[in-house]
């Protein structure tokens, strides 16, 4: 039998849960496992292109997916009071961002999805007319995003929690 894809993102949360799986910690009935390590928005990415068999996704992203995956009973992870947020190196208000540069942990995240919501500038594209410049949104690896906010690469980052 050949081993089911398993992609999950190197985020603590997500280890844990899937220690006991991958490191043959508990019964399986036999089924094995292999491991792919990504970030979320890769995952997202792959998700996409149905390359893998079991996989944690965004609940943005999974609405593009539902053709070709199902939502599990268990697993998800959005709460109240832990993100996504929004850092900056200088005290900017919502609307001060609106023509920064923005680092995001990728476009089908949930985290860029409740950004979106919140102030339908950040919708804008820089395509369209708008009465102010659109911001510029650079997709990075979530892991990366504080050190571009430090180092001033972008004006702000939105962190996932």
């Amino acid at each position: 039998m050949n081993a089911i894809s398993l992609g999950y993102s190197p985020c603590p949360n997500d280890t844990f849960i899937f220690f006991a799986l991958i490191h043959g910690l508990i019964d399986t009935g036999g089924l094995r496992f292999k491991e792919v390590l990504l970030d979320v928005e890769t995952l997202n990415q792959k998700a996409l292109k149905t390359e893998l068999d079991l996989t944690k996704i965004s609940y943005h992203a999974f609405g593009h997916l539902r053709e070709n995956y199902c939502l599990l009973r268990s697993g998800g992870a959005l709460g109240k009071g832990c993100g996504p947020l929004v850092v900056a190196k200088r005290d900017y208000a919502m609307e001060d961002l609106r023509n920064k540069r923005i680092a995001i942990p990728g476009r089908l995240t949930t985290a860029f999805l409740l950004l979106q919501l919140f102030d339908r500038e950040f919708t804008r594209t820089g395509l369209e007319p708008a009465p102010t410049l659109a911001p510029i949104f650079v997709e990075m690896p979530f892991h990366k995003i504080m050190d571009a906010v430090a180092n001033e690469e972008v004006d702000a980052g939105l962190i996932i929690h």
